[in-house]
């Protein structure tokens, strides 16, 4: 075969290959200048091949794109689980309360605060707090039997009223039962000397220490204790006596009379309650022995308070039957 027969046949292969069917002879020369004409300046017109095509059963398969491996893919990123505490905070912070809300719980804090301040301070001030149980005890016995005194009196009104009113002769019980009663109206007043059992109390103050108040503090827990009759060496206690420090911090006066050192008060009342209300702890007893003073106390089945005081009569007060 020949060399523009080679030609040709290679022509129409390649035509063939490109999807165009190209006419042999002078159509192939025709169309290859149009298409010479139809491509820019630039690029000249490709020429066919002359040498032999290889038979497209011998080509090499185009090569196949590679597979390309996955990259990493990015991690699943979720939130952490909350613990139980965790949702609990996240719900209550920030706050979202609502007007009523905030008010009642104002209301809430002051309430709360004001029963905390008021139990502090009652247990701030027992004066039994920290006692031992054997005190406490006594106390408590105190307590019982200061209860049956004040029901005996009540009882023993009873009793005269009831005489009163069944005795055939009422003006004589009545003339009588005022007669006992004056003798206990002047045992109260100090007008009438008392005996009976009781107690006797010793303050020895070398240092000066004790003051009015103290012993004034002494009257008052005798009184509350059922004392019926009080005499402080030389005078008498009353419902009106009044306790001052003496002239330049030295000495004791009750009632304007000044009196000495050691104070000695004798108390007509039941010694099993007189007692044990002095020596409660913090009481009279240990107040004064914090200021150095030795305080002695003795129970006597009898007790002689002599000393008197003058009948007053009010400047106000009028008996309400006049």
């Amino acid at each position: 075969m020949s060399n523009d027969e080679n030609a040709e046949s290679a022509e129409n292969t390649e035509s063939v290959e490109n999807g165009k069917r190209v006419q042999p002879d002078g159509q192939a020369e025709q169309l290859r200048k149009e298409l010479s004409a139809e491509l820019p300046p630039e690029v000249p017109a490709k020429k066919p091949d002359t040498v032999n095509p290889e038979p497209e059963a011998e080509r090499e398969p185009a090569p196949e794109p590679e597979a390309v491996e996955p990259g990493p893919v990015a991690p699943d990123v979720r939130e952490p689980e909350l613990t139980g505490r965790q949702r609990l905070v996240k719900g209550l912070w920030p706050p979202r309360a609502s007007r009523a809300q905030l008010i009642m719980a104002v209301l809430l804090f002051v309430l709360g605060l004001g029963l905390a301040i008021q139990v502090r301070s009652t247990s701030d001030n027992s004066a039994l707090r920290g006692a031992r149980q054997e005190d406490l005890v006594r106390i408590l016995d105190e307590l019982d039997d200061r209860t049956q005194r004040l029901e005996d009196e009540k009882q023993g009104l009873v009793d005269q009223r009831t005489e009163l009113e069944n005795s055939s002769d009422q003006a004589d019980e009545a003339r009588k039962q005022t007669a006992e009663k004056q003798k206990q109206l002047g045992i109260l007043a100090g007008t009438t000397a008392a005996q009976g059992p009781g107690i006797t109390m010793t303050v020895t103050d070398t240092k000066g220490a004790v003051e009015a108040d103290m012993l004034l503090d002494a009257v008052q827990e005798l009184r509350a204790a059922g004392a019926e009759a009080i005499q402080v060496n030389n005078v008498r206690i009353v419902a009106n006596t009044y306790l001052t420090d003496g002239s330049g911090g030295k000495g004791i006066s009750v009632d304007g009379h000044e009196i000495s050192r050691p104070y000695r008060f004798k108390v007509i009342g039941k010694p099993q309650d007189l007692e044990p209300a002095l020596n409660i702890p913090g009481g009279v007893v240990q107040t004064l022995e914090k200021e150095q003073a030795t305080v002695a106390v003795s129970r006597s089945s009898k007790i002689v308070v002599d000393a008197l005081r003058s009948a007053q009569r009010p400047d106000y007060a009028r008996s309400s039957s006049e």
